[in-house]
């Protein structure tokens, strides 16, 4: 894909700023005669147009004074420039991209009540975030490998091999996937790159983005524009697991996103990752409205991830609630006596709304990433505290039971 669907042309992106020599300044100085601008209150030779000019004719009708008058907006600091060339970028940034294929089994009820079991594939992206002695972890979304029977990803290299679920958290569309060291040639090895991570809470909206993925399943390809909004909310229901996902917190860029670019990178200027796209967000009845996972938020659940296995139920730790979603949280309406939630000091009427760093939508949600906490481990939590007519923002720390 060009920067015009089809990659027929050249598209013209405007934004601002300019880095890794990807964008080319544009021609002319405001103001020069390169500009063709005609400059109110003088010809096209620069000569002052009298006829226009109140003072000089004296001309003062229907003017009324202003005496307060709103100032126009001000001059970029850079020169307006644009996305042209992100041949750099892309060259430096695809060796930490890697095409995903799942292999899965689905149920499928026949018409007269038998059912059978049916074999599909489908493909999606990822990127390499971690690595340790013995594998090298992978991003990607949840149902990227929802269901997998077989994981299989394709190195920069086109090189493929085998991988394996090390976590994943439906309720955030995270996953984290790995593969073994061992498993991978050493050619492979030297080539393939760790991605470098932004900070996905320092963006400004008119920012460059390109997002790169495996789109539609036909091997990596890029598309490129700005962050066009920030904190966007959005809600969907997960087909597999009927799990309502919600985020309220997304990026929307109009780079495009498709089928087959799920868990990939949306990458800054600098070559930083500062999204993870998912197509689960997209609206594709409207075009130009694309959504991606903002990276900073994603790494909190995906170091959890990388860092640990979700443990036995048996051992599981249990927080003592009984809740219900909210639109700021899960409302608690049940607090057990004796157990953790209430020695921690939580009570009936209060919402929590965040969870060790990770903000809390759903009730569904909140049991996820209790499976990844054993009974006697300590974690933080921020809930909404009902202080007379008002909520009070309020922090504790809880040892669950």
């Amino acid at each position: 894909f060009g920067l015009l669907a089809g990659g027929v042309g050249l598209g013209i992106i405007y934004v601002g700023g300019s880095s890794l020599g990807i964008f080319q300044e544009a021609s002319g100085t405001p103001g020069s005669d390169n500009d063709n601008v005609i400059n109110p209150g003088k010809d096209n030779n620069g000569q002052s147009d009298s006829t226009n000019n109140d003072k000089d004719n004296g001309d003062s009708t229907n003017k009324l004074p202003v005496t307060d008058p709103i100032p126009e907006t001000n001059k970029p600091s850079n020169s307006v420039v644009a996305i042209m060339d992100v041949s750099d970028l892309v060259k430096d940034a695809m060796p930490c991209i890697v095409a995903i294929t799942n292999l899965s089994e689905t149920y499928v009820q026949g018409m007269w009540g038998q059912g059978y079991v049916q074999e599909s594939e489908s493909c999606g992206t990822g990127f390499l975030v971690e690595q340790d002695n013995e594998y090298i972890y992978i991003a990607t979304n949840n149902h990227v490998v929802e269901g997998a029977k077989e994981l299989t990803v394709q190195f920069s290299d086109n090189a493929e091999v085998k991988a394996q679920i090390k976590g994943q958290v439906a309720s955030k569309d995270l996953a984290v996937i790995k593969v073994a060291l061992k498993d991978i040639p050493k050619e492979t090895r030297d080539v393939i790159r760790l991605a470098r991570l932004g900070d996905s809470n320092a963006l400004e909206v008119g920012e460059g983005a390109i997002a790169i993925g495996n789109a539609l399943g036909y091997g990596q390809s890029v598309t490129t524009g700005v962050v066009s909004a920030l904190g966007r909310s959005v809600t969907v229901t997960d087909s597999a697991s009927g799990t309502t996902i919600v985020n309220n917190n997304l990026i929307q860029t109009d780079a495009a996103i498709n089928p087959g670019n799920s868990g990939g990178a949306l990458f800054n200027v600098n070559g930083e990752v500062i999204g993870i796209n998912s197509v689960k967000y997209s609206d594709t009845s409207v075009e130009g409205i694309g959504y991606a996972i903002p990276i900073s938020d994603a790494m909190l659940v995906i170091e959890k991830l990388i860092g640990g296995e979700q443990v036995d139920v048996a051992k599981a730790g249990y927080l003592g609630i009984q809740g219900v979603d909210s639109n700021y949280g899960v409302y608690v309406y049940k607090v057990f006596a004796g157990s953790a939630a209430e020695k921690a000091g939580l009570s009936v009427g209060d919402i929590i709304v965040e969870f060790e760093g990770n903000e809390i939508s759903t009730m569904n949600q909140l049991k996820e990433l209790l499976s990844y906490y054993a009974a006697g481990e300590t974690v933080d939590f921020v809930i909404y505290k009902a202080k007379g007519n008002e909520y009070v923002e309020t922090q504790g720390t809880v040892t669950l039971g």
